[in-house]
């Protein structure tokens, strides 16, 4: 049962020859087919040796089984089946059925730990899948140097595990965007609204960035991964398992993770959630989201979202699920700052007086997302923003943050803001809110602006206006004018439909009564 390891480089040199490695392998296999492939082959090592470290315990305990499942079972390790161990998988790497045996692997673990039941990938023995090339694969996965120790290998494979969904995302490219929010501004949203203790809700997962970087950001700060619970609901499947393979290698508890092809809005899986953190990137601007059944809803408090557009069903959901000193940190299209299509500048404005739950917006640089060019910003929102035990009474302001011009180029197409951004950021914002803060406004960066201010500016929430940008660089997106005016058409071509129905309906009517008459 002994493991042979090769010795390779520093962790951060592990991530970047074996994804080398493995594009090298990939041959003619899309990337959207490819990255299970390879992920599910790290998450199957992942199980194995955290299995296997528990199963070398047990051997040298007087009386301990180490076949015993219940032994795994309670310490929350995941029970390899004999035929599916790594060790095994290795060894028959040069077989041309190893796409089989990894299949048959794959459906064992399932059987063996209900928990994982559907979600790892059964695509080995797939006819584009050359099986000399998955036995390569295979051994260069066998070569991630791991420490003898769990809780080291975990913290090596979820590296390697987060590394590869956003190299995958970035092949990908518009598609790669729905399953991965990049990790810098995952990383700012966490940071801005400190995660430390309570319920964490994301109700558009994707592939569970939000959830994994909370947990970062716990254990940066010393504190209890179990002090936090997550709740979650992704509405592609395919998306949900990279979901629960990435949070299983983290050792978080994914039981309240869900997928359902509805979605959020017509299949709400956490009807009953108040949640003390909420931390979303939802789809920007969808236009198909809408359903005869949402009308009424009692999530549409402050007024129904346009049909057209799903950014202000996702603000009011995202509330819905609010505890009463719940904060909630979301990423939108710029236009949602704006639009005033389909009555959604009447929501805006309940949203700051009636709701008065907008604490802070950030506007984010350009090239920031693989999937869109459309610009994108930060809202962070919270129910109570009167005097409390640590934050200074905010009722009667908004600080709004302006980075377009921060962040650094890590290819032509592509941006990330960097650690000392995320810091500059997220302090300004704990200055201001925070009662021992030390804020004030940096023209061209941040302002801290009363409600009336922005009632009198017709309740637009472009930061660039407020901290003294000139307007018309602030102003105008040509992506953004497009997806709006898209959507605009769009609405006018359902009504248009509509109303030709009508129409047809008269006419025939007319020709009922000519016939009987």
């Amino acid at each position: 049962m002994a493991r042979t390891q090769t010795k390779t480089a520093a962790p951060q040199a592990i991530e970047t020859v074996l994804w080398a490695a493995a594009n090298k392998l990939r041959n003619n296999i899309d990337a959207a087919e490819y990255k299970h492939i390879v992920l599910g082959l790290i998450f199957l090592k992942y199980i194995s040796d955290s299995f296997e470290t528990k199963y070398r315990q047990l051997q040298q305990e007087e009386y301990a089984d180490p076949e015993d499942r219940d032994e795994y079972l309670a310490d929350n390790i995941f029970f390899v089946p004999e035929n599916a161990r790594w060790q095994q998988l290795v060894g028959n790497a040069k077989q041309s059925n190893i796409g089989v045996l990894v299949d048959q692997a794959m459906e064992n673990i399932e059987h063996d730990n209900t928990q994982l039941k559907g979600v790892l990938p059964k695509v080995y023995a797939r006819q584009n899948l050359d099986p000399t090339k998955l036995g390569e694969l295979i051994d260069e996965v066998h070569k991630i140097d791991l420490d003898h120790t769990a809780d080291r290998s975990a913290d090596i494979l979820g590296h390697v595990f987060e590394y590869f969904l956003g190299e995958f995302a970035l092949a990908e490219g518009k598609q790669g965007g729905q399953f991965y929010t990049p990790k810098s501004i995952v990383k700012l949203l966490v940071n801005m609204i400190e995660p430390y203790q309570g319920r964490v809700f994301d109700p558009c997962c994707g592939s569970g960035g939000m959830f994994v970087q909370s947990e970062a950001f716990i254990e940066a700060h010393q504190g209890r991964i179990d002090n936090i619970s997550i709740y979650g609901q992704e509405s592609n499947q395919t998306t949900w398992r990279l979901c629960k393979m990435n949070l299983a290698i983290r050792g978080i508890n994914a039981e309240h993770v869900y997928w359902n092809s509805e979605g959020s809005f017509l299949n709400d899986a956490h009807q009953d959630l108040k949640a003390d953190f909420i931390l979303a990137n939802p789809p920007f601007n969808v236009s198909d989201w809408w359903n005869e059944k949402l009308a009424g809803d009692a999530r549409w408090r402050y007024g129904t979202p346009p049909a057209g557009n799903a950014n202000f069903a996702w603000l009011q959901h995202f509330l819905h699920h609010l505890a009463p000193q719940g904060q909630a940190g979301v990423v939108l299209a710029k236009g949602a700052l704006t639009s005033k299509t389909g009555g959604e500048g009447g929501i805006r404005k309940a949203l700051v007086d009636d709701a008065n739950v907008i604490d802070c917006i950030v506007n984010l640089p350009a090239k920031l997302f693989l999937n869109t060019q459309i610009p994108a910003a930060l809202w962070f929102m919270r129910k109570d923003r009167a005097d409390t035990r640590r934050y200074r009474d905010r009722s009667e302001e908004v600080l709004f943050i302006d980075v377009r011009n921060m962040g650094q180029l890590i290819n032509r197409k592509n941006k990330i803001l960097t650690d000392d951004d995320i810091a500059k950021i997220s302090g300004t914002y704990h200055n201001w809110r925070n009662k021992d803060g030390a804020y004030q406004d940096i023209a061209g960066f941040c302002a801290s602006v009363p409600r009336g201010k922005i009632a009198e500016l017709d309740y637009v929430l472009t930061p660039g206006r407020y901290v003294g940008l000139p307007e018309e660089e602030d102003e105008f997106n040509f992506a953004e004018r497009f997806a709006a005016l898209q959507n605009e058409l769009n609405e006018q071509l359902a009504e248009e439909t509509r109303l030709n129905a009508q129409i047809a309906e008269q006419l025939a009517k007319i020709r009922l009564n000519e016939v009987t008459e």
